[in-house]
This record gives C-alpha cells, sequence and structure tokens, in this order.
C-alpha cells in the first residue's frame, strides 16, 4: 500500500523520488553492458563493475535506495512498514519454478518431447528442432506457466543454438522472438501469463473466454513468428549438425522424471501460497539431493537473481501508480492498446493490468485493449514481462561480456511484436 505516502491532491515526495529512482533503474539497465566492459579493462574494480553490470541486481540497487530515502525521509519503521506491505509471492514463486523446470529430468523429458515432436515436420532437423522450440515451448506456458516455459525453452536454445560463436544477430532475433512468444504464448488460459492472472478473477475470465479472445489469436502469432525467425536464418540452420537420435530417448529413470514433473505441477498449483510451494520446493532440494546422479547443477544462483530483480520491481512498481492509472484510465480502446503495449516496456505488464483491474467502469473492450497491450508488448525489455530476466539470466553468458544489450533486444524484439499487434488488434473476430 502506497496510501502512506499519498498527498491529498498529487503525488507525495516519496512517489516523486520513487519514480525519479524508477527512471533511473531503466537507464541503468542500458548501461549494463558498459559496465560488463569496464570489468575488463579496469580489472581492480572488476567485482563493483561485475555486480552494476548485472542486469538482475539493477532493480535490486534502486530499490535499496528508495528504502534508504524512506528511512532518512520519514523513519526506518516506516520503511520497513512499506517493504513489508508488499508481497513478494510473483518473485518468489518465479525462483523456484526457474530452478524445478531447469532441473535435469524436466529438461531431459521437455527436450525428448520436443525432439519427438520435430522429427514429424517435413524440414531439417536443426531448423524443425529450433521452430519447435520457439513454437510450442512457449504455447506450453499457456499449461505450466510462462516462467517454467521460459526456463525451459531458454534452457533447451542454450543447449543447442545459443554460443559465443553463433552470429549475434542469430542470437538477437532468437530472443526477441522468444521473449515475445513467451509474452502472448501464456493467454490460452486464465492462469498463466502474469498480466492475465491479475484480472481473470475480477472480470470472469474463464477458460472458455480466454480460448475465444485470446488464445487463437495468441497461437497464430506464436506459430508465425517462429517460422519467421525460422527462415530468416535457415542458411545458419542448415549448417548445424543434426542432433542425435539419442536425444529422442529419455535415459532418465521415468520414476526420476515423474517425481519432478510432480513437483513442478506442484508448485504450478500452489503458486498462490508461499507457504506451500515454498515447502514443495524443500522436498524436491531433498529428492534431488538423494538422486544426485540424475542431475546437473541446479540454477539456483540464476534464480536467486531473478527473484531479487522481481523483488526490486515490486518494491519500486508499487510508487509508480500515480502516473500509470491517470493513463489508463479514460483512453479510448485503440488508444489502449497501443498506450498499454508502449507502457509495457517500460514497467512490468502484470503490475500494469492490477492497475487498470482497479478502474471501475471500464467496457468489454477496454478490458481486452489493455491486457492485449500488456501481452503484446511483454517481450521489449526485460522488465516488460516476470519471466523475462530467467530467460535473460540463462542467455546472457553467450552473449559478447556476458551482457544482452536492450537496444538491441528491443530492436530484435519488433517484428514479432508487430506480428502480435496484427493477431490482436488487426484481426477480426
Amino acid at each position: 500500500m502506497t496510501g502512506e505516502f499519498m498527498n491529498g491532491g498529487g503525488p507525495s515526495t516519496v512517489q516523486l523520488v520513487a519514480s525519479l529512482l524508477f527512471a533511473c533503474a531503466i537507464a541503468h539497465t542500458f548501461l549494463t553492458g558498459y559496465f560488463q566492459h569496464l570489468a575488463h579493462i579496469q580489472p581492480n574494480h572488476a567485482g563493483l563493475w561485475h555486480l552494476l553490470g548485472e542486469v538482475e541486481t539493477v532493480f535490486g540497487v534502486w530499490a535499496l535506495a528508495l528504502i534508504a530515502f524512506i528511512a532518512a525521509y520519514a523513519t526506518p519503521q516506516d520503511a520497513m512498514h512499506y517493504l513489508e506491505s508488499r508481497s513478494y509471492t510473483e518473485p518468489a514463486f518465479i525462483f523456484v519454478i526457474m530452478v524445478i523446470a531447469a532441473s535435469r529430468p524436466v529438461l531431459d523429458f521437455a527436450g525428448a518431447l520436443l525432439q519427438a515432436l520435430a522429427r514429424r515436420l517435413p524440414m531439417a532437423q536443426p531448423k524443425a528442432y529450433y521452430f519447435t522450440v520457439l513454437a510450442i515451448g512457449p504455447l506450453l506456458g499457456s499449461f505450466i506457466t510462462e516462467p517454467a516455459a521460459m526456463t525451459l525453452s531458454a534452457m533447451l536454445l542454450r543447449e543447442r543454438y545459443f554460443s559465443q560463436q553463433a552470429p549475434n544477430a542469430f542470437k538477437y532475433a532468437t530472443l526477441g522472438v522468444l521473449f515475445v512468444n513467451i509474452s502472448i504464448g501464456g493467454t490460452l488460459t486464465p492462469f498463466a501469463a502474469p498480466p492475465v492472472l491479475m484480472v481473470a478473477e475480477r472480470w470472469n475470465w474463464d477458460m472458455t473466454f480466454m480460448l475465444q479472445t485470446f488464445g487463437w489469436r495468441a497461437a497464430l502469432a506464436v506459430v508465425t513468428n517462429a517460422a519467421a525467425v525460422a527462415l530468416l536464418f535457415r542458411a545458419y540452420l542448415g549448417q548445424l549438425p543434426a542432433a542425435p537420435r539419442s536425444l529422442a530417448r529419455v535415459e532418465t529413470p521415468w520414476t526420476v522424471i515423474g517425481v519432478h514433473l510432480a513437483f513442478l505441477a506442484g508448485v504450478v498449483i500452489a503458486g498462490h501460497s508461499v507457504v506451500v510451494f515454498g515447502g514443495l520446493f524443500l522436498f524436491f532440494l531433498g529428492f534431488t539431493e538423494a538422486y544426485k546422479r540424475y542431475q546437473n547443477p541446479l540454477i539456483l544462483r540464476e534464480g536467486l537473481l531473478v527473484g531479487l530483480f522481481l523483488g526490486g520491481l515490486v518494491v519500486l512498481g508499487a510508487m509508480q501508480d500515480w502516473w500509470l492509472a491517470p493513463l489508463i484510465s479514460g483512453q479510448s480502446e485503440v488508444a489502449l492498446y497501443y498506450g498499454a503495449t508502449g507502457l509495457t516496456a517500460f514497467t512490468d505488464n502484470a503490475a500494469l493490468t492490477y492497475l487498470g483491474s482497479l478502474v471501475d467502469g471500464l467496457s468489454p473492450q477496454a478490458k481486452y485493449a489493455l491486457v492485449a497491450g500488456a501481452g503484446t508488448g511483454g517481450g521489449m525489455t526485460v522488465i516488460a514481462n516476470a519471466p523475462n530476466p530467467a530467460g535473460f539470466a540463462i542467455l546472457k553468458n553467450t552473449f559478447d561480456d556476458g551482457a544482452i544489450n536492450p537496444v538491441w533486444l528491443a530492436v530484435a524484439a519488433t517484428p514479432p511484436t508487430l506480428t502480435a499487434v496484427v493477431a490482436f488488434q488487426l484481426l477480426p473476430g
């Protein structure tokens, strides 16, 4: 709650400072590559530059600055009260789902399943598997949640296609399609995509409504984007060796895979309760230790960094409602759609739809425009959609200096975003 920092006629000093720090955090995300470069040329301070160059730490650093300001401007008790008033369920959930979804038994199963599907396509296997990961992987997000789909897809892409030797154009184009497809691929159901989850219960959006209104459009855009990028880089993909047939066979015992999938399903079902999915995660850690021979190292560091990023976004983002809410209310449906698409690049799309759900009197068309726009713009930046930092953390080390340039990411995400615009805004129905 930010009410304790509100003035009667407008934003308070704390809210204004929070918005300034939020702008600084966004600017910082564009400078992470520069800080990573400084770490190489100034080894005496490499630790500091690496810290500032980790995009996952950006919002945590600026959130800490906000809490320090509140403690100095008001009291330390006020700062603690504000911290404790935030909900950190989503950062905790994404940390847990990332670690489980990236475990070796789950990846072995998903990789073999997608490989088997790819072998049925009438095209060369490297291209077929690439297309399958970028098309089927994001659509799985409608059932296993978008963060899990992002983790699986990013890990499978890193395993087969991303390396320091891969062309930068290929990596950025793939990343842009992955982020956009994940953002819209979770809209077939009302429980998997964060921006949909924020409003589905309040607006009575069920499975049938999502499939009829969003789902078919999302599926069409996802498949089109995956096919387009596979066609664009067909020459490069054609040079890659075909995957051995062993990848289509699962060598991890099915009992171990079944237990991992059960943990994954349990966390998805209990996604609203930190106590429940946190407890399941502790049992999961115990199981992986007991059957260590079937495990690879868990991505605990990457997951924790993503949790820090999203936690900082929660702390800073809650103070932005004073300028976001007026932008949402009172707009035409078309203006609301394109406005939401643009705003999503600079703020978490789930926060955007949540604020929209608090606006009374929105028409069904306005509700659709808000959520569709939030999904459409969810691939443009790392902060646009909650699962994006997960993919960012998994793939960034394959890029130069271990950093992903946010400008090139936005450029690469523009064509698939335009495909989503056509699907959600221009298609009849």
